[in-house]
């Protein structure tokens, strides 16, 4: 059977054997039996069952010497750490075999003293793995001093070992003063002295390593019950906040605490079987290493938010603050605060690294760890160096959250710059001087005044900030001017020479007056809709910090137009295009001249898509995926058409004439099976006998299929509403019957009530769920469409500014929105309606007060048309179209483009489709319009197959 490793002696041949061998001595009786469960030694360390103490045999008075004829035993498997009991650790039996025959010290004099050279303190591999022949920590050589034979130094080392046994047992239990925590305190000088120097040193950086190991585990330990537990169950952090609060700050201490009380407990097992001399722990550290890894990669890169998420709740909450004070009263803390305690296992690793470094070059190079340490010492720094990036990226996440807690924005203004969201981050900042050009009031003369702004580069914005310190160390940044979309930034020049700027000097000299000048390095940025009223010349330090600007503005812009064009929300689609052209210098047609778009409608006949476009020329039509399309109708600039599939009607508005056409006959006609004449002699007029129609709208309200429209009829605008009937409704009793211009039987048409008075400068109607709201310069008119007659006497226009002369907030809301036109009504969540207007937005209860405080929204570029589409608005503008939120109104993207316009606005309330109408390329004073869809996307998912899906897949490579 193996034995117990321990120390031997190589006993050359002819040696002596030593006097009174006592096999069977009272003494090793003794060591067979366990240890007293009384004794008071054999107490847990923690309060956890999975770290438990260990049992220890009490010394004896007078220690028995040591008998090298000492019979083999059988070798005890030490146990797992994990398999000891929690109450009660039996403590492994010494690792000498000791005679009570032997009790004078046999220590050499000084004349014939010897100490070992390296060769003596060699462990070959095969001794440590157990092999038959005990392993030889020490081992004579020829250069020994014959006075003192191996057997005699091998005795006095065991024997001295012995009597350090009790002070290794307190040092593990926690027991030991911290002063005498040292290897060469734990071993007599005596057995220091037949060691070589180097192995006095190796074995003493062992002992630090495990002893750094043991203070880390208790710091970990003192983490749970003195900071984490205590938080829970006191609370000083808000309930509903407490959960997350303790994740972000301790992220995944508790792991790492498990995974070193493990590795922990194999380097205390190793120290009781090898004490004083352990061979190796370069196999522990690299088993524990390995399997510690990924839980070390999530602390470390999440450290900086921990800490940040700490000292910002330390600042603005007063319970916390005291609570963090009790526990500092710890003695166990001896004065650290909690980022200390936080941050040990940041620099634990290479606080490990550095240990094994120097156990590295004091290990004789024959020795085993010479081949294994390297390895650990790579995989060491190899990770700590793959964490960097993880570090900055935190702590520039850390700078980000700061900032934003910092900002103080204008009020009234609702902005949402989606701050927090995880993408978000912080690209670069820095502090830039801006010249302020005012005038004097009297002379009229320009004159520059000099401020220092904090300029702040996002990912999705451009904030320029001045900066402010309060009272109690607060500094905030107020948005001086607003935040410039990046989709929205264009760069100047960033090559003009430096300009002088002028300080005060502060010397502290009676001439106080006396200036200095230095230089400064200026560079432009504008706004892509303002470019002149907002556009900013900024001044650097240097022209060093300027070309550090122009590359990180270069790079965000670059980097946010790959992220816009990846993630779009509605993707621009071009229908067609280099089909309908027109001159620059005038708009009416000439030659093979079609002339501007100015409506197109999608429809569909026979199960195909076709597009029917509107121009200056005519109507003309084709199939979807066609580029030529034929000429179906003359009607000249129509101004709005509309497909009613339903009724198979398309609705043409065009000379203040509401007319219905076939859709099937059209389809035929852009196919070449029907002609325009043909087209032309089924035509309805809906409306424009009675009066010019200005604009009309359909689609279902309530249960209903209705068409409104407005006309004129000598003074006065009027809302009308028409409701379509199928074929088999023509029993319902009319109202009043639309005949067809051509004579015949009835239409399938009928109006409701009597025409309905709205103000004159009404341009379009917007539609909730029953009402319907027209939109003038005023307001907003909501009106019933199946009872016009009764919204007619008393009609109700939103917003409502009640109360606008005593609140501030509600009288500059009013303001702006005389100011503004309105172009539309749409539906919030919580009952509220979000109002829009060219430049502004603001949102309404259901009484038609303004809420949120009476805050407003504010667009990027003045829009003159809209559409909304899910939780979606879309903005319109000759060059821009922004697509918002409903719920905040933040800017999700930016379609840019020449001359927009809206070409399609859909059904009530809502239409899938958009289409509108762009400029496209143009050559020798001809210009093309093109005409694009956008297309609502949908996030991708890939879903998983289930691997039975696919049985064999992996079959041929045996996983």
């Amino acid at each position: 059977m193996a034995r117990r490793p321990h120390p031997h002696v190589a006993i050359p041949s002819g040696a002596a054997p030593p006097t009174n061998p006592s096999p069977t001595s009272a003494w090793s009786s003794y060591l067979l039996q366990p240890p007293s469960s009384h004794d008071p030694s054999s107490s847990s360390i923690y309060s956890d069952s999975s770290y438990s103490g260990y049992g220890y045999p009490q010394s004896s008075p007078r220690a028995p010497r040591i008998s090298l004829d000492a019979p083999s035993r059988p070798a005890s498997r030490a146990s797992s750490f994990t398999e000891q009991d929690a109450n009660r650790i039996k403590f492994p039996e010494p690792q000498l075999y000791r005679s009570s025959s032997q009790r004078a010290s046999l220590r050499p004099s000084p004349s014939v003293a010897h100490r070992a050279t390296r060769s003596e303190l060699t462990v070959s591999p095969t001794q440590r793995s157990g092999s038959s022949r005990p392993p030889s920590f020490i081992s004579t050589s020829s250069t020994s001093s014959p006075e003192f034979t191996a057997t005699e130094l091998s005795e006095e080392l065991s024997g001295l070992t012995l009597e350090s046994e009790e002070d290794l047992r307190r040092f593990q239990a926690g027991e030991l003063p911290e002063n005498d925590q040292e290897w060469y305190k734990l071993v007599p000088p005596s057995a220091r002295e037949v060691l070589d120097k180097r192995e006095v040193t190796r074995q003493s950086i062992l002992f630090e390593i495990i002893k750094s190991e043991k203070d880390y585990v208790n710091d970990l330990l003192l983490v749970k019950e003195v900071f984490i537990e205590p938080l829970i169950n006191t609370s000083p952090v808000p309930q509903h906040r407490l959960k997350g609060f303790v994740k972000e700050v301790f992220w995944n201490i508790d792991a790492i605490h498990e995974q070193h009380e493990r590795m922990l407990g194999a380097l205390f097992q190793k120290q009781r079987e090898f004490h004083p001399l352990i061979d190796s722990i370069a196999e522990i550290v690299t088993k524990h290493v390995l399997q510690f890894m990924s839980a070390y990669e999530d602390y470390i890169k999440h450290y900086p938010l921990a800490g940040a998420r700490h000292r910002a709740e330390l600042k603005r909450n007063t319970r916390y603050q005291y609570f963090i004070q009790q526990c500092m009263q710890d003695p166990r803390v001896r004065k650290r605060d909690l980022i200390t305690f936080l941050s040990r296992p940041v620099t634990r690793l290479p606080r490990l690294s550095l240990l094994l470094e120097n156990a590295k070059e004091h290990t004789a190079p024959d020795h085993p760890d010479q081949e294994t340490l390297p390895i650990i010492l790579e995989i060491l720094k190899t990770f700590v160096k793959s964490t960097q990036p993880g570090i900055a990226a935190a702590e520039d996440k850390v700078k980000f959250w700061e900032l934003c807690e910092s900002l103080s924005y204008q009020k009234g203004e609702i902005l949402d710059l989606d701050l927090y969201d995880e993408k978000r981050t912080l690209t670069y900042s820095g502090p830039l001087g801006r010249r302020w050009n005012e005038k004097m009031s009297q002379l009229e003369v320009p004159t520059y005044r000099w401020i220092d702004l904090h300029v702040a580069l996002l990912d999705n914005y451009l904030l320029l900030l001045k900066p402010e310190n309060r009272p109690g160390g607060v500094t905030k940044r107020s948005v001086v001017s607003r935040p410039i979309p990046l989709e929205y930034l264009r760069l100047g020049s960033f090559s003009d020479p430096p300009e002088k700027r002028k300080e005060q000097a502060e010397d502290g000299s009676l001439f106080h007056f006396r200036s200095n000048y230095r230089d400064v390095w200026p560079f432009t940025i504008y706004h892509a809709y303002e470019k002149s009223r907002r556009r900013y010349t900024l001044f650097a330090n240097s022209e060093t910090v300027r070309e550090k600007w122009r590359c990180a503005l270069t790079d965000a812009l670059a980097v946010r137009k790959v992220q816009q064009e990846s993630n779009m929300w509605f993707a621009p689609h071009t229908v067609h295009e280099r089909f309908f052209k027109y001159s620059e210098s005038f708009i009416s047609p000439a030659g093979n001249l079609s002339g501007r778009i100015t409506a197109v409608a999608p429809m569909t006949s026979g199960g195909r898509g076709f597009f029917v476009v509107g121009c200056a020329s005519g109507v003309y039509a084709a199939l979807r995926n066609e580029f030529d399309y034929t000429k179906v109708l003359n009607l000249s600039d129509p101004t709005s058409m509309l497909a009613l599939p339903e009724f198979n009607k398309l609705l043409i508005l065009s000379d203040h004439y509401l007319y219905a056409y076939s859709m099937d006959l059209v389809a035929r006609a852009a196919s070449g099976q029907a002609t325009t004449e043909h087209l032309e002699a089924t035509r309805q007029v809906i409306a424009g006998n009675d009066g010019s129609v200005l604009f009309f709208r359909a689609g279902k309200i309530g249960s209903r299929n209705m068409i409104l429209y407005a006309s004129k009829r000598i003074l006065q605008v009027f809302f009308n509403a028409v409701e379509l009937m199928r074929s088999d409704d023509g029993n319902l009793p009319l109202r009043r019957s639309i005949s067809n211009s051509q004579g015949g039987p009835p239409s399938n048409y009928r109006t409701f009530g009597e025409p309905v008075p709205i103000p004159k400068d009404s341009h379009d109607f917007t539609a909730l769920h029953t009402r319907i709201g027209v939109c003038h310069d005023k307001g907003v008119t909501i009106v019933d469409p199946t009872n016009p007659s009764v919204s007619g006497n008393s009609p109700t226009i939103i917003p409502k500014f009640v109360g606008a002369d005593g609140s501030s907030p509600m009288y500059a809301l009013r303001n702006r929105c005389q100011d503004a036109k309105p172009l539309g009504l749409v539906r919030c969540l919580n009952d509220e309606i979000l109002v829009i207007y060219d430049d502004v937005g603001c949102y309404i209860d259901k009484h038609g007060v303004p809420s949120r405080s009476a805050g407003y929204l504010r667009w990027e570029a003045k829009a003159t048309a809209c559409a909304h589409r899910g939780d979606h608005i879309l903005l319109f503008s000759p060059e821009f179209v922004e697509v918002r939120t409903v719920q905040t109104g933040k800017l999700v993207q930016v379609i840019e483009a020449t001359d927009i316009r809206m070409a399609y606005q859909g059904l009530l309330p809502t239409d899938p489709t958009v289409l509108v109408v762009a400029r496209g390329w143009s050559e020798r004073g001809i210009v093309t319009d093109k005409v694009i869809e956008l297309v609502e996307t949908s996030e991708i998912t890939t879903p998983r197959a289930p691997s039975s899906a696919i049985p064999a897949l992996w079959d041929e490579w045996d996983m």
